[in-house]
């Protein structure tokens, strides 16, 4: 299917946002108004003030978003439509014969702009001092509910349901084979097309394996010091995982504000900049361009709602048998390998970086596609 061209499946998209929205969002950001600080100021009981007076004043004044737009509009954007909606994705094909396809699965409160930094490395690793033999076609989605795949038209948008749909994309776009790399609501997704496990299927690569304890005391008896820090990592995360519980039970109280003031959805986010208790390496400009991707297109309520729909549905819980890397960064959850493969059999690839987060691709973007290169070069 020629994508170039666009069919009545695929169409071509250009991501161009009117003069006027640009307008609406300054003169909202020029009419901010803060609330009081807590006492400390700082990430303890959320997004402290000082950092959202610097981040709008950035957004207001120094943020090139013309300049962000053409960015993303480097690489061929399209939409489709799947199961009644609308998905948008970035398909960047490589220039070496026989690359490998993979799908980018991306976090939550990201996006496709998630993957910008890997896409150059990954579809021309030997522009980037790599092999041709490790060259990758790329397609990034974005998940219904999130970016420009709005509006969300019905309920039901599980991550099982979003996993099917990426794969009929896949084979929509040509591919009988393909792998999957994902972290955050990504990983959940690349886990579930796991549980799939649709022909060619060449495997998931995540940065987290979401297993936790089952009580057993005989997994803990198996357990090496350093599984006793990703204890303490899951307890921290829980303490200020807040968000969950509002996104899983009253999304759209949540959206009303997140969709009428842009100072909410970007203290809303602060996972891109708190995430690993005050640890990350996602730069500002970074943040304000996934921000604005979501403001723009009026991500707030989908985003959100994506949670309430996992957390409605009533599955079982299944072992996954598809082959399966991890790579563990030093200020992400931390998997814990005595749990992961009790829920899944086939982890063929482990790998352990001490730079990098939750966020690795916006992060350590080198570091991230070198580990994807390693473990599809070894399939």
């Amino acid at each position: 299917m020629d994508t170039a061209t666009g069919t009545a499946d695929i169409r071509p998209f250009r991501v161009d946002i009117p003069q006027a929205d640009l307008d609406d969002l300054r003169e909202r950001l020029s009419r901010t108004r803060l609330p009081q600080p807590a006492p400390s100021d700082d990430w303890a009981s959320g997004t402290p003030v000082s950092y959202l007076r610097d981040a709008v004043a950035q957004w207001r004044d120094g943020f090139d978003w013309r300049g962000a737009e053409a960015r993303l509009n480097e690489h061929p954007h399209f939409t489709t439509e799947i199961d009644g909606q609308t998905i948008h994705f970035v398909h960047v094909t490589s220039p070496h014969p026989g690359a490998t396809p993979l799908l980018l699965a991306h976090t939550y409160p990201g996006s496709f702009v998630d993957y910008l930094d890997v896409i150059g490395p990954l579809v021309d690793p030997v522009a980037h001092g790599g092999r041709a033999e490790d060259a990758f076609d790329v397609v990034i989605p974005d998940a219904p509910g999130f970016g420009f795949s709005q509006p969300v038209v019905e309920a039901g948008w599980t991550t099982a349901r979003v996993a099917t749909a990426y794969d009929t994309l896949m084979r929509r776009l040509g591919y009988d084979s393909y792998g999957v790399h994902g972290s955050d609501n990504g990983a959940m997704v690349a886990r579930e097309l796991g549980l799939l496990n649709p022909a060619g299927f060449l495997g998931l690569h995540v940065l987290q394996l979401f297993s936790f304890p089952s009580g057993d005391p005989a997994e803990f008896e198996r357990l090496e010091p350093q599984d006793y820090a990703g204890l303490e990592h899951m307890q921290w995360f829980q303490s200020v995982g807040g968000y969950n519980t509002m996104n899983a039970s009253r999304p759209q109280t949540i959206a009303a504000g997140l969709s009428d003031s842009p100072v909410g959805l970007l203290a809303y986010s602060e996972l891109f900049n708190s995430f690993g208790n005050g640890t990350s390496l996602v730069s500002l400009d970074a943040i304000l361009t996934e921000v604005s991707v979501a403001w723009f297109a009026n991500a707030a309520a989908g985003m959100s709602r994506a949670y309430r729909e996992n957390a409605l549905a009533e599955d079982e819980p299944w072992v996954s048998d598809a082959r399966t890397g991890v790579a563990v960064f030093a200020d992400d959850f931390q998997t814990i390998r005595v749990f992961a493969e009790r829920d899944n059999s086939n982890i063929v690839h482990w790998s352990r970086f001490e730079q990098g987060g939750h966020y690795a691709a916006l992060e350590v973007p080198a570091v991230l596609a070198g580990d994807i290169r390693a473990f599809f070069a070894a399939a």
